[in-house]
């Protein structure tokens, strides 16, 4: 079982990234996938999720309107694109798998966890 997240990196302010996580080992429709982030001195926290097989989908307030989860089941890959980046974004990103498919935003809900994508957001 593991998860790979990749895509992060260094964007302007008003600009756009797309964060994959793909995974080993899992069907995504069984699962809540989560994306989470951590900025420097701040503790993690829940960013969006996505999760059953109707593939409902949650967002933190900070990202709703700007940030979008999917899941492509085929490639087992899990994104967050993510428009309208704001210096707040910066952050490394994780993606983490939760076993069940109900909803979670917490980390201590997610069993499984990719190594993280740094994004960088400057003004």
């Amino acid at each position: 079982v593991q998860l790979q997240a990749s895509g992060g990196g260094l964007v302007q302010v008003g600009g756009s990234l797309r964060l994959s996580c793909a995974a080993s080992g899992f069907t995504l429709v069984r699962y809540t996938w989560g994306w989470f982030r951590q900025a420097p001195g701040k503790e993690r926290e829940w960013v969006s999720y996505i999760r059953g097989s109707g593939r409902t989908t949650a967002y933190a307030d900070s990202v709703k309107g700007r940030f979008t989860i999917s899941g492509d089941n085929a490639k087992k890959t899990v994104y967050l694109q993510m428009h309208s980046l704001k210096p707040e974004d910066t952050a490394v990103y994780y993606c983490a798998v939760r076993l069940g498919s109900s909803a979670a935003t917490s980390a201590a809900d997610y069993a499984y966890w990719g190594q993280g994508t740094e994004v960088t957001v400057s003004s």
